[in-house]
């Protein structure tokens, strides 16, 4: 075969290139094909093409290879069949809805509201057949409408749930249910002879690869943002063993600022460019695909690595899969693809006629003669020219939607703005005042929810405070206020406020296309300290803990510091804070480099008295996990003793256990010492981490692919109790209980490790 040409369009380019050339290397006697121009080179289409509206339209109905499409949309159907079970949930969908328990929801639309359980897995149902036929080309259209009308059910029913890549999921469905991915490799084209192996237009393959260029250039434009750029908003990724052989030759904070940062800005940025031509598109290759692995490790994002992976071969020649699946064996024909070359003609292509010179002339076929332009054809190029227009502009929509506009603009999802910002909360207080009575108390954070993401945004918060404002009369709680003070860091600044703690937000107006008034600025102002924050975490001991605190003048923070900080005081960074001990009942005024120690197991209010906002610092001890960390040292080192025959010194019974062997639980159990048995478990618990992390590839595979059997399995099990529940009722409790029982049944290994994780043992605890 011959070469092809250095370079080759993305977006656009000419089907019929390759075939021509093949056929004039078979019959060199035939006249040879006009010589492109360098953009026809480059890009696949001519200047005229674009200057008229018929060669445009004719530009992106031209015919071109199913065969590209056809794979993609196989691998697409077949990610969304495992995303199902898994990111969506169908596999813990009773916990996730709780069928009749008052929960507070997050829908998109406040009308939104889930279906009863039963029927929620006859949605997921519905989903999981569409995305099946999706992936074996099986009464397409009909497939892509059930999976794609339940996939945004869902999707609008929690917006808690929403992140980049769900959002990509659903359009990606849409875009399938408008082309023609059903003409390679589907159960339809063995069906219907004519649709078998028929052009495509090229705007099938416009759209898809636009849209991949959007998610990855838009997040590189998202990523020049100072705190990415500055290495402020993934600075822990460094730490993952993954980057381990950067740290051979770079200290981790140029690891974080060169490698996770400046890395992860530059391929966003390039990444759509290099995979349009072929001259770069083999270093892109290398490159999305060792990223999107990475990824894959570092978060827990299910199927979206795999789904950026598969989009990877739209940017090749549409051909690929037959040159590919051309070198198996021969056996294998007659269940995979088509290898032979060319494609029938369709009608949802434009075909020109190709003159050639004397009487010699090359026509397409029959079939698909005409070159007249219909209705389908112009509605398709509009229709990609409208969708590519919204898609550039949906990530720089905010100021039409301000409402749910919070320190960073917009829903999350949307925007491309992929791990961008990262964010701690120190402290989260929900106040809710009797308006009737008077009676003031407080609430524990998420009751009624099982989400943590209101906490970020206005419009999350609204709908958690109208819900606990509907819930909390049956507690005899008659029209209450709802009050939320939250603390949040963004990118490693100093700890703030996000809300106005003196709103009642129940009452608190809030639109979708208005400000939100009681949304408090992100102090930017301060972000200069991130530096001298790192200093001064840098000149503490392992035993010290520190929390930067900044509020704004006429607040103050109310704390209570845990009897297990024995060592707590605060320190002013800059303007003025006056620190009240409430049971000694006594006020410190405090300026900058002044410093006060608060008392363990009590409360103290800090109000912030200065005109500008105030800057202070915690400095704290967790003595009660220090104590406990020195006396695990002591008895390691009688362990020690006692394993290599250096302890004189007979142990007294409740030190006993400590002669058992590693292996010996029962040592754990007999253990009357309450630190002894902690200090076994963790050992315990040390070693088969130790021993998970030294696996050998066979083992983690095994590992992997047994926790997966067992998560799909309780979802197929729990939706065929919850078919037969629709089709003849409900069984008796006793039945009912022992079916749900036998689907949570998990791997022995599985159960025997629940009590394992060190519950019980102290760590550090929140302010």
């Amino acid at each position: 075969m011959e070469a092809r040409d250095a370079t080759a369009g993305a977006f656009v380019r000419r089907d019929g290139d390759d075939q021509t050339a093949k056929d004039q290397h078979k019959a060199p006697k035939r006249e040879q094909t006009p010589t492109r121009s360098k953009m026809e080179q480059i890009f696949g289409f001519k200047k005229e093409d674009l200057t008229s509206w018929h060669s445009f339209v004719s530009l992106l109905n031209r015919p071109t290879d199913p065969a590209s499409l056809g794979i993609f949309r196989c691998l697409f159907g077949l990610l969304m069949v495992i995303d199902i079970t898994q990111e969506r949930g169908l596999s813990n969908l009773d916990y996730k809805y709780l069928d009749g328990a008052p929960v507070c929801r997050f829908p998109l639309f406040n009308f939104l509201q889930p279906l009863p359980l039963d029927w929620m897995y006859l949605v997921y149902v519905v989903m999981f057949v569409g995305a099946s036929g999706i992936m074996l080309g099986c009464f397409y259209r009909l497939s892509c409408l059930m999976f794609l009308s339940t996939y945004w059910y869902i999707f609008f029913l929690d917006k808690t749930t929403w992140n980049n890549h769900s959002y990509l999921y659903g359009l990606i469905g849409f875009q399938l249910t408008l082309m023609d991915g059903n003409r390679y490799w589907s159960i339809d084209g063995l069906r219907r002879p004519s649709i078998r192996n028929a052009h495509v237009p090229l705007w099938n393959y416009t759209l898809l690869r636009a849209q991949i260029f959007i998610v990855y250039f838009i997040a590189g434009v998202k990523k020049l943002d100072a705190d990415w750029v500055e290495g402020y908003s993934m600075s822990y990724l460094a730490h993952h063993w993954l980057f381990d052989p950067f740290k051979l030759i770079l200290p981790v904070e140029l690891v974080s600022l060169l490698v996770v940062h400046g890395g992860g800005l530059i391929l966003d940025l390039t990444a759509g460019y290099l995979l349009f031509f072929d001259v770069t598109r083999p270093y892109a290759f290398f490159f999305v695909s060792y990223f999107h692995c990475m990824n894959s490790q570092l978060f827990s994002i299910g199927m979206f690595p795999y789904t950026m992976l598969a989009t990877s071969p739209l940017f090749c020649y549409p051909d690929w899969p037959r040159n590919f699946f051309a070198h198996f064996p021969s056996f294998l024909r007659p269940v995979l693809p088509l290898t032979s070359p060319g494609s029938q003609p369709s009608p949802s292509c434009v075909y020109e006629e190709i003159q050639g010179s004397g009487t010699q002339q090359r026509q397409t076929p029959a079939a698909a003669k005409s070159s007249k332009l219909r209705l389908k054809h112009k509605l398709g190029a509009i229709f990609t020219v409208l969708y590519l227009m919204e898609q550039f502009f949906m990530p720089y929509s905010h100021f039409i939607t301000q409402g749910y506009n919070n320190w960073t603009n917009g829903l999350y999802g949307y925007s491309w703005d992929m791990m961008v910002h990262s964010r701690s909360h120190q402290h989260v207080k929900i106040t809710y005042k009797d308006r009737k009575t008077g009676e003031t108390g407080y609430l524990n954070p998420g009751v009624f929810t099982q989400s943590r993401r209101w906490k970020d945004h206005g419009d999350m918060l609204k709908q958690y405070a109208t819900c606990l404002h509907q819930y909390l009369p049956r507690y005899n709680i008659s029209d209450p206020e709802i009050y939320f003070d939250i603390w949040v860091s963004i990118n490693e600044r100093f700890q703030q406020r996000i809300f106005d703690p003196r709103v009642d937000i129940v009452r608190a107006e809030w639109s979708p296309f208005k400000p939100n008034k009681w949304l408090m600025p992100l102090l930017v102002d301060l972000s200069p300290w991130r530096t001298k924050f790192q200093e001064i975490e840098g000149s503490l001991d392992n035993q010290t803990e520190i929390v930067f605190i900044a509020d704004f003048p006429g607040l103050h923070l109310e704390n209570f510091v845990s009897e297990d900080l024995g060592n707590t005081s605060i320190q002013v960074l800059q303007g003025q804070v006056n620190v009240e001990i409430v049971e000694e009942k006594k006020n410190y005024t405090l300026q900058p480099g002044e410093q006060i120690k608060v008392p363990a197991g009590a409360y103290h209010k800090v109000y912030t008295v200065s005109e500008d906002p105030s800057c202070y610092m915690y400095v704290y001890v967790n003595t009660t996990e220090a104590a406990l960390q020195k006396n695990f040292t002591k008895l390691y080192e009688i362990q020690e003793r006692v394993r290599n025959g250096t302890e004189t010194e007979p142990l007294p019974p409740e030190l006993q256990p400590l002669m058992a062997a590693d292996d010996d639980e029962g040592a754990e159990v007999n253990a009357t010492d309450p630190i002894v048995r902690l200090f076994l478990k963790r050992q315990r618990r040390m070693k088969e981490v130790k021993k998970r992390r030294e696996a050998g590839v066979l083992e983690r595979l095994q590992r992997f692919a047994v926790k997966k059997y067992y998560t799909i399995r309780r979802g197929i099990l729990m939706t065929a109790i919850a078919m037969r529940n629709l089709a003849v009722g409900l069984p008796p409790l006793e039945q009912l209980t022992r079916e749900v029982a036998y689907a949570n049944m998990k791997e022995p290994q599985a159960e025997a490790s629940q009590d394992e994780r060190l519950k019980d043992e102290v760590g550090h605890a929140e302010l």
